[in-house]
């Protein structure tokens, strides 16, 4: 089947996150996809998307007369190049007067864009009841609407969590679902592993895809945190067997011998002290080489204990710089001299950074795989 994804705010990354994971994947325009998958894929496990469509094989009108008895509520979404408000609601008024002409009740949302916010979609649980549909319209192809991105969801996930820390870093849930993906289809119950693991936000990640956390972390705090959320997490899930697999020590990534198997590894490295403005050069540059031993020191102590193929996704330091950019740490040909292989040119982009807008300390991410 064919799929279309509305991507996030950072498209490079969200189209990273749909290659490594699907066929014949197509950037169709600033911020749309279009891939193919044998099985419907779960919005719920892609950080990087806002909303999943599915291409129809048939005219849209044949869709909404086959709904069950009683009233629809329609909304659509117009993603072609020259599209406006206007041609959204001429498509959605042309089928709902089709439609009140065959004795079905309609209600159609109002567009105050030519698409449809996330927020409103969720609101309205288009694609969630049977007789409440986005269609999506892109050029002459149209798509119905099969999930959307539960923010709510996200944020319940981060802020519920009995134990935080602000000022460690905040990694986004959304991200840590993004550099899962980024490993490539893992089997169930793979073990992933976090060898920075902090509160466990990966970790959480991780089980709640269907995957056996395990983390480790040179802080005994970050460690006892870890360990209390993903408590938290498996005590309201009764579903998922591999609850009990739960791994999480001290250990420092730079000397640690782990338990196998490990799978995968995914997660975000050391990133320095927390910054409110950007910093001299001097004190840049001595964060710098901080930041790159620990990971260098990191990536020569996995390498010997994965088996070639196992995937590594981790997001480093990059520093915001008074005009604008960021200063990277440069570390690939470092890291092909380490027995990996750097999976570039992903997403088609010149490379993966994530941020906020005037983040300083941003994350670059890094996709290998053991030699």
């Amino acid at each position: 089947m064919k799929y279309l994804a509305v991507l996030g705010r950072l498209p490079e990354i969200s189209l990273a996150e749909l290659k490594a994971l699907f066929k014949s994947v197509k950037l169709l325009a600033p911020g749309l996809a279009s891939f193919e998958s044998a099985t419907p894929p779960d919005i719920n496990r892609l950080g990087g998307t806002m909303k999943l469509a599915v291409q129809l094989d048939v005219a849209p009108l044949e869709i909404l007369q086959q709904l069950p008895e009683g009233k629809i509520t329609l909304g659509v979404s117009d993603y072609s190049a020259r599209a406006t408000v206007a041609s959204a609601r001429k498509e959605a008024m042309r089928l709902k007067k089709i439609l009140v002409r065959h004795g079905r009740s309609v209600r159609v949302l109002d567009n105050k864009t030519a698409t449809l916010s996330t927020a409103t979609v969720l609101h309205n649980k288009l694609g969630a009841k049977d007789r409440a549909v986005e269609l999506l319209l892109v050029g002459k192809t149209w798509y119905r609407g099969i999930g959307v991105q539960d923010i709510e969801a996200y944020a319940r996930r981060d802020q519920a969590r009995p134990a935080r820390d602000a000022k460690v870093g905040m990694l986004p849930p959304k991200l840590a679902q993004i550099l899962i993906n980024l490993c490539g289809p893992l089997p169930e119950g793979a073990r992933v592993l976090d060898a920075f693991c902090g509160t466990g936000v990966v970790l959480q990640e991780a089980y709640l895809m269907g995957y056996a956390p395990y983390g480790t972390d040179v802080n005994e705090r970050m460690v006892e945190y870890s360990q209390k959320n993903l408590a938290w997490l498996t005590k309201m899930d009764t579903v998922r067997p591999q609850a009990e697999q739960h791994l999480v020590s001290v250990g420092d990534a730079t000397s640690f011998t782990w338990e196998q198997p490990i799978d995968a590894v995914a997660g975000e490295a050391y990133l320095g002290p927390p910054m409110s403005a950007p910093p001299a050069e001097v004190k840049l540059k001595a964060v710098k080489q901080e930041c790159g031993e620990i990971i260098l020191g990191f990536l020569k102590n996995i390498a010997p204990q994965l088996k070639s193929g196992t995937p590594l996704v981790l997001a480093v330091p990059a520093w915001r710089r008074p005009n604008g950019e960021y200063a990277r740490l440069n570390l690939l040909d470092k890291i092909e001299e380490l027995s990996y292989n750097v999976v570039k040119d992903t997403s088609g982009f010149s490379d993966l950074l994530y941020y906020r807008e005037g983040q300083i300390v941003a994350r670059e991410i890094i996709v290998l795989r053991k030699k």
